[in-house]
């Protein structure tokens, strides 16, 4: 399966010198980009702006024909949505200060520092994908409608709380950075990350892995994957989650229990989507989208330095606290329904009516297990049913600990 372009939209790369092209791109495909439009001709660059919507532009100063102070002055003017990185051999304070002045997002002097160059266009791609998402952000939270309802059509709720999250996540699922859940067992945050997964449009699989437990070995292991030998047992290579999550999303519940070598992995994995399976010394590129979830307190975690603070930033961006049932008592009703009619289905059987008193009587409990825990005790209550449905069966009902698995 090919690999996703990123960025989305084509970074714009302008200089009269072929090998300064050259030199440009291959730089930045080593930090995981590859989608570019080359332009050797200046007077190329603004037919192509008015046919292709571009991320951001490297623009040269010194060129034959127009000049790169007149095409910034242009591209301002005309196209003012369009990031601007000056890359030139004129290392002069006057140059650097107009430019800045026309709108020039930063002032790169050849010959050019990979990690120089790197870090300001990875933050030039962020700001625009910021930028992006306060936008889809405030037309729907202004439009008050959900754009791709269906995403959700596994969540069933009715709280406006509910709602608001799922407008964000429609905000952010285009754009490729991690998205950190946050939120206690049993309340939804896989079905959450296939929603982000669903609507991000990937053409991969979502392949969710839960890395409670994992010491860095295994970790590694689980996440890159090993070539034969690379350990003992180690009998045939095997391909980890991340290769099965190419040109999709992988989700990695309970990550607040990585050990510090584990959490240095994923930043790495993060910051410059690389990658090396056990045992083998080739570098891999990995496009996923990475969702993550945990149910404790991260910035506590941070503050106590069990986390590492670097990651905790990277993570930080997107993240969204997921309520725990009893903070959206209003879903009780159409949830205990739901529940009810699934476990009529699975059980074969006609769905029962919920006893008089029954919503009151479930609104009085905390639901530590959450939507999890409601749907094991309405399972229990069912199965062990031959008539109507009764209050004691809900009071006596044995459900699961909703600390055996995350979500």
């Amino acid at each position: 399966m090919s690999e996703s372009a990123y960025p989305h939209l084509p970074i714009m790369l302008v200089d009269d010198e072929p090998q300064a092209l050259t030199s440009l791109e291959m730089t930045l495909r080593s930090a995981s980009m590859n989608n570019f439009i080359c332009c050797q001709d200046s007077r190329d660059v603004l037919p192509v702006l008015a046919r292709q919507e571009i991320e951001i532009m490297l623009l040269d100063l010194w060129m034959p024909h127009l000049s790169g102070e007149e095409l910034l002055r242009q591209i301002t003017a005309d196209y003012p949505d369009v990031t601007v990185l000056i890359i030139t051999g004129a290392n002069d304070v006057e140059t650097a200060f107009r430019c800045m002045q026309e709108g020039a997002f930063d002032y790169i002097v050849k010959p050019v520092e990979r990690s120089r160059l790197i870090s300001s266009v990875r933050r030039a791609i962020e700001l625009r994908e910021l930028h992006r998402e306060n936008q889809r952000l405030k037309a729907r939270l202004l439009s008050g409608r959900l754009s791709r309802p269906e995403a959700f059509s596994e969540i069933v709720t009715v709280s406006p709380r509910m709602r608001s999250i799922f407008q964000y996540l429609e905000a952010i699922a285009p754009s490729p950075r991690p998205v950190l859940f946050i939120g206690e067992a049993g309340v939804g945050k896989e079905l959450l990350a296939r929603a982000v997964h669903t609507l991000s449009n990937r053409r991969g699989a979502f392949v969710p892995g839960n890395v409670a437990g994992l010491d860095d070995h295994a970790f590694a292991d689980t996440l890159f994957g090993h070539k034969k030998g690379a350990f003992n047992g180690a009998l045939e290579t095997q391909a980890g989650l991340l290769e099965q999550a190419v040109g999709g999303t992988l989700f990695l519940d309970e990550i607040g229990d990585l050990g510090p070598s584990s959490q240095g992995k994923l930043l790495r994995l993060l910051q410059d989507g690389i990658y090396s399976p056990l045992g083998s010394d080739l570098a891999k590129r990995s496009d996923a989208r990475i969702v993550v979830a945990t149910n404790q307190d991260l910035k506590a975690a941070r503050n106590s330095g069990r986390f590492r603070r670097d990651l905790y930033c990277r993570l930080w961006r997107h993240h969204l606290h997921i309520p725990p049932l009893r903070e959206h008592g209003e879903d009780l009703p159409v949830l205990l329904d739901h529940f009810l009619e699934k476990a009529a289905g699975s059980l074969g059987r006609d769905k029962l009516a919920p006893p008089h008193g029954l919503v009151e009587l479930l609104a009085c409990y905390d639901f530590p297990g959450n939507v999890r825990e409601l749907e094991a005790m309405v399972y229990n209550a069912v199965s062990q049913t031959s008539g109507e449905l009764s209050l004691d069966a809900f009071k006596t009902a044995e459900v699961q600990n909703p600390a055996e698995s995350g979500g």
